[in-house]
C-alpha cells in the first residue's frame, strides 16, 4: 500500500466535508441539541434508567453516539456515490493506488467526521447536566470501532449504490432504523418479550450501550460482550469492503 498516496486520497476526503462544514458538522449537531431539549423536556422527570442517572444524562452518550455512527457512515457512502454519478471517479481508478490506500483514506476520513461531529454534539450538551466519565477507556474503544464500522459499512452501499434513491433507501430503511432502534432513547431492559430479544440482534445496540458504559460505569450488558461483538463485526465489515474493492465491484463498468 501506497502510504503517500493514501495519505493524499485521506487529505482530500478531509476537505471535502470540511469545505461544507457548516452542512456536515454544525447542521448534525443542532439536530442533536433538537432532540435533547424535546426528550429531556418531556421525559425528565419521568424516567430513570440507572440508579442516580436522570434521563438527559441517561440521553446525551446516546446522541453523541448516533451522530458519530450517522455521520461516519455519510461521509464515506456520500463521497463514493457523487463521484460515481459526477463521472470523476475515473481520476482515483487511473491512480496506483490500491484497494486498501482507498480503504484506509476513505475509512480514516469517516472516523474524522463521526468523532468531530460527536465531539461537537457532547461540547453542546454537556452544558445541559454536568457528565462524568467512570470508565473513559470504554468511550474511546467504541468510538473509534463504531466510526470505522460504519465508514466501512458507508463504502459497502457507496459501492453498491447506482444511483442517490439506492442510497438514501440504504440510508432511511437500515442505518436509521438499526440506530434508532439501539438504545439512544431507552433502556433495552425496559422492552417487552420479542422486542427485547430482537434489540439484541442489532451491533447498534452493542456500540451505544458499550460507549454509554465509558459515562456511568453501568450497562445494559458486558462491556466485553458489546466489545467481542462489535469488533467482530467490524471484522467481517472491513473484509467484505476490502474484498470488493480489490475486485473493482461496480467501479470498473
Amino acid at each position: 500500500m501506497s502510504l503517500e498516496g493514501a495519505g493524499t486520497l485521506f487529505r482530500k476526503e478531509l476537505l471535502r466535508f470540511w469545505k461544507v462544514g457548516f452542512q456536515t458538522v454544525a447542521a448534525p449537531v443542532l439536530t442533536a441539541m433538537l432532540y435533547l431539549l424535546i426528550f429531556a423536556h418531556v421525559l425528565e422527570d419521568r424516567v430513570q434508567v440507572y440508579p442516580g442517572v436522570g434521563y438527559t444524562s441517561f440521553l446525551i452518550p446516546g446522541l453523541v453516539m448516533m451522530s458519530v455512527l450517522q455521520n461516519a457512515f455519510a461521509n464515506s457512502s456520500s463521497s463514493l456515490i457523487q463521484s460515481k454519478i459526477t463521472g470523476n471517479l475515473v481520476f482515483l481508478l487511473v491512480t496506483p493506488l490500491d484497494h486498501r490506500a482507498w480503504y484506509v483514506a476513505y475509512v480514516g476520513a469517516s472516523v474524522v467526521r463521526g468523532l468531530a461531529v460527536g465531539a461537537g454534539v457532547l461540547a453542546v450538551t454537556v452544558w445541559f447536566v454536568p457528565l462524568r466519565m467512570a470508565e473513559p477507556a470504554w468511550i474511546v474503544v467504541f468510538a473509534l470501532l463504531g466510526a470505522a464500522l460504519l465508514g466501512s459499512l458507508g463504502l459497502v452501499a457507496g459501492l453498491w449504490a447506482e444511483k442517490f434513491d439506492q442510497m438514501a433507501a440504504f440510508q432511511n430503511f437500515i442505518i436509521v432504523p438499526m440506530t434508532f432502534l439501539s438504545g439512544v432513547f431507552y433502556s433495552v431492559n425496559s422492552l417487552p418479550g420479542i422486542w427485547f430479544t430482537v434489540s439484541h440482534f442489532n451491533p447498534f445496540f452493542y456500540m451505544i450501550d458499550g460507549f454509554r458504559r465509558g459515562f456511568f460505569g453501568v450497562s445494559d450488558i458486558s462491556p466485553w460482550t458489546s466489545l467481542a461483538v462489535v469488533a467482530g463485526a467490524f471484522v467481517g465489515v472491513a473484509a467484505l469492503t476490502l474484498r470488493l474493492l480489490a475486485s473493482g465491484y461496480k467501479l470498473r463498468v
